[in-house]
């Protein structure tokens, strides 16, 4: 188990030096985060991954630039991801167009914030990704949720266990998979195979989606929604 105390290692990966050192900089003044390195570019963020994972002291979240020369950021995310299961990423872009918002979330970025997001924000969705939670940029919450609204609407329940909807209620709800399981009282690897189904059930590529799916569905309670991803948390 984590210790509260224990700090969230934190790797940058931005190809803009100025940019790179700004959030260097204030990274290093949370006294909950430990900036571990940063890199400029994709492939020197994997070569640093690699020496990290070879002396078991894995970033727990990478703060990923997308928009950089080949291999992009939406490319080492899934690198990532496929490498190193438990680290987490959040992407950090300019850019908010819904196609490469929807390549970043299907690679397994756990964040998505614009880079004229406020610091604290950027800070609020490192501390998400890390409690397995998902954060997105307010202008991209109302972009996903826009895209669902307009998308055809089928019977909610299809297909799905009431147990698979209850899990699902609580994703909207922008829980973790370990309070999934508290509240519903199973196990976190049941909890995480539920989420796993209802994704597959629902033609769904994240938990990002699937909590946008559940609150249009209105599955999630108002006084639920205070994580949720209309109001640009998870």
């Amino acid at each position: 188990m984590t210790l509260e105390t224990e700090r969230i290692r934190v790797l940058v990966v931005d190809d803009h030096a100025v940019v790179r050192r700004g959030l260097v900089a204030f990274l290093e003044g949370e006294p909950d985060l430990e900036l571990v390195g940063d890199a400029d570019g994709g492939i020197h963020a994997l070569e640093l991954l690699a020496d990290f994972d070879a002396q078991e002291r894995l970033p727990d979240v990478v703060l990923m630039d997308l928009h950089m020369a080949p291999p992009d950021g939406i490319a080492v995310t899934r690198e990532i991801r496929t490498r190193y299961r438990d680290v987490e990423v959040v992407a950090l872009t300019s850019f908010g167009e819904e196609a490469r918002v929807h390549a970043a979330l299907d690679a397994g970025a756990a964040g998505y914030l614009l880079k004229d997001a406020e610091a604290d924000e950027v800070v609020s969705a490192i501390r998400a990704a890390h409690r397995g939670e998902l954060q997105l940029d307010p202008a991209i919450a109302r972009l996903l949720m826009g895209r669902l609204r307009a998308a055809p609407r089928d019977d909610p329940a299809a297909g799905m266990t009431g147990r698979e909807l209850e899990v699902l209620r609580v994703v909207g709800a922008g829980k973790a998979n370990k309070e999934i399981a508290a509240e519903l009282g199973i196990s976190e690897r049941t909890a995480r195979t539920h989420v796993s189904n209802i994704l597959s059930k629902l033609g769904l590529h994240s938990r990002t989606q699937a909590a946008l799916w559940a609150v249009r569905e209105g599955l999630v309670d108002a006084d639920q929604r205070g994580r949720s991803p209309d109001a640009g948390g998870s």
